[in-house]
């Protein structure tokens, strides 16, 4: 609902196939390995298509597993996997007696503190002979759960990434405009939550005549991410947009946006993550024909 209200009214139908583009052999091959990649990524045990639970904690102590007791069901793992608790701003996890569970290729036997994804260092509560996982995310002032299992059914019931051709006009060089130290910029993410953002730049591009500005998510000096809308948006590629890595070395004006790298976020393969959507200043009014379309999901079987 907030990716379709922020994205209505992006154009016209602009799914048709583009002529073909002739490319340099090295740009089609590099373009290809990092297709790849993003594949091996994407289908990894615990990638973004394992996700198969997220479950936000709304009191101080949740019984968590897979069984009808449980406060929390779990969609996979021990019936009765253990307790989370909260003491202030702190989180802890203590897992049931005799159940099966490690941390960082360790058993956990007694109560350990649980560290959220802000941490330098998270927890990840493996379950399931390490098929499974738990963590703990923060949104905002919100806390959830994030399970993974390796048998997924968006992972084992994964169709295939489809792109536009490859087109070296979408590569494109750009000036880095840095901003303040420190400066941050609100991002709502598809759950409804807002959260500031670490904003480093602007990158600054020029396509058919015209400047366009996007803003970058991230730190100085490190590579960043930028977070899109067009008018292919709904109507081609992903309703509420998609995302591009940057690498923006220290000292460096110059950079090059890749468009042909633009990929989807994890949202597009399950309901489960919690994906930021695209500032208001980073909704383009041009098509960019470039990069990964919108997945097609498994169509669902008919009732028997």
């Amino acid at each position: 609902m907030i990716a379709a209200m922020l994205l209505a009214g992006c154009g016209d139908d602009v799914s048709k196939a583009p002529p073909a583009v002739q490319t340099d052999p090295g740009f089609a091959h590099d373009n290809e390995l990092w297709r790849e990649q993003r594949l091996t990524e994407l289908l990894a045990p615990d990638g973004w298509t394992s996700l198969v639970g997220l479950h936000w904690l709304d009191l101080k102590a949740h019984y968590i597993g897979s069984g009808s007791t449980s406060g929390i069901r779990l969609a996979a793992g021990p019936a009765r996997m253990g307790l989370v608790t909260r003491e202030g701003k702190n989180w802890f996890f203590a897992p049931e007696p005799g159940v099966s569970v490690k941390v960082d290729g360790q058993p956990v036997s007694g109560r350990i503190p649980f560290y959220s994804d802000h941490a330098e260092t998270p927890t990840v509560i493996h379950f399931d002979d390490d098929k499974g996982s738990v963590s703990l995310i923060e949104r905002g002032q919100r806390f959830g759960l994030r399970v993974k299992h390796a048998d997924a059914p968006a992972r084992a019931g994964f169709t295939h990434l489809e792109y536009w051709p490859a087109d070296p006009s979408w590569r494109i060089t750009a000036r880095f405009v840095p901003h303040d130290v420190n400066k941050t910029i609100p991002i709502v993410d598809i759950t409804g939550t807002t959260n500031a953002l670490a904003n480093a730049g602007a990158i600054e591009f020029e396509r058919d005549g015209r400047s366009w500005r996007l803003e970058a998510l991230g730190e100085a000096g490190r590579p960043l991410q930028v977070i899109f809308a067009d008018r292919t948006s709904g109507r081609g590629s992903y309703a509420a947009g998609r995302y591009i890595d940057v690498d923006v070395p220290n000292g460096r004006s110059e950079v090059v946006i890749d468009f042909n790298r633009a990929y989807n976020p994890p949202c597009a393969f399950t309901p489960f993550a919690t994906c930021p959507l695209p500032p208001p200043e980073n909704r383009l009014d041009m098509a960019v024909e470039a990069g990964e379309k919108a997945y097609a999901k498994p169509k669902q079987e008919p009732a028997a």
